[in-house]
């Protein structure tokens, strides 16, 4: 008996090629068919209002040309004749053309060729055929159309940057008028023969330049500031501040934390406890982690100990008898004694 495998039902059918004419391939034929007959339909409904957009000379073919999105036209379709993806959108630079990778896929002699092997092997109907299929002049077609309606959304796209730009010459050409005219207001005064002849007048129009609004925006002020002091105002020179014997470091002295403080008393001062001092700290804190109360804990090594002293253990610790070592003792105490 001969052996099949079906790609579309993924089995191993012992039956032979009668596989095909079963009820549970021909069910699972018209459900991957009809899946990708509504991608091919809304394929061809996009190329149809392409056209129709191209012909309606105010659409502009606004519906064919979109900003490029990933998330929305990275898509891809599952092609069940050539058994793989294909995206659905297309891209130019900046720009998505919806469904146009699909209908470049479907208008290809690949796709026509994998549709004629796919419709032999699964034993599907052949009127259904035609409708996987984009004939190559509605593509042209849908191509032609896509090419004028890139060409419409560069037009518009080139017409609204000259329309920013001349809103910014204008707005540059308002506040260069207006920087010229606080300009002529501040070099009026200079022009005049004295300050009795150009005296301003008092009240609260005197200094017109301060009170009144500037333009921009928020009453932001464009033009320079030049009336922070009043004409006839002077400045005061009061001298250079110099400490005696010392400077800064705005004069070039050396900074407080590299100047050697001077030695007090002929000596220099020592910072920090000495190193006998540590060391005994040091004795101290090892001191500390043995046990109070043990033998020994509070003998005075600084106390001075005659010849006299008779020791309780043996001189040399495990070696010999307690009294060995005491009449040892007592001998050298003596011949000591004697030498003296």
């Amino acid at each position: 008996m001969a052996v099949h495998y079906c790609g579309l039902c993924r089995r191993t059918s012992f039956s032979g090629r009668r596989h095909l004419y079963s009820a549970a391939h021909r069910r699972r034929l018209r459900e991957a068919l009809a899946r990708l007959q509504e991608e091919v339909a809304a394929a061809r409904a996009a190329a149809a209002a392409a056209e129709e957009e191209d012909d309606d000379e105010e659409g502009g073919g606004g519906g064919a040309v979109r900003p490029y999105d990933p998330a929305e036209h990275d898509r891809r379709v599952w092609c069940l004749c050539c058994g793989r993806g294909v995206r659905r959108d297309g891209r130019r630079g900046g720009l998505a053309l919806p469904q146009a990778g699909l209908l470049q896929h479907l208008a290809g002699a690949e796709h026509r060729r994998e549709t004629t092997r796919f419709w032999r092997e699964n034993r599907a109907e052949a009127a259904l055929r035609e409708r996987f299929l984009v004939p190559a002049e509605e593509y042209e077609r849908f191509a032609r159309a896509l090419e004028r309606a890139l060409a419409a959304h560069q037009r518009r796209e080139e017409d609204r940057i000259r329309q920013m730009a001349a809103g910014i010459r204008e707005a540059e050409r308002r506040q260069r008028e207006t920087v010229q005219a606080a300009l002529q207001l501040q070099t009026e005064p200079e022009l005049c023969v004295g300050p009795s002849v150009c005296s301003p007048p008092a009240g609260p129009g005197r200094d017109f330049s301060h009170g009144a609004e500037q333009p921009g925006p928020s009453g932001m002020q464009m033009g320079p500031d030049l009336n922070w002091m009043e004409s006839g105002q002077a400045l005061t020179f009061i001298g250079h501040q110099e400490t005696e014997g010392k400077g800064n470091v705005h004069t070039g002295a050396k900074p407080p934390w590299l100047t050697e403080e001077e030695e007090e008393g002929g000596s220099k001062q020592q910072i920090g406890p000495s190193y006998e001092e540590f060391l005994k700290q040091k004795e101290k804190q090892k001191l500390r982690k043995l046990p109070a109360e043990r033998v020994g804990a509070n003998f005075d090594h600084t106390s001075q100990t005659g010849d006299s002293w008779l020791p309780s253990f043996g001189r040399v610790w495990n070696h010999g008898r307690r009294w060995q070592s005491r009449h040892q003792f007592r001998t050298e105490s003596g011949e000591k004694k004697r030498k003296r």
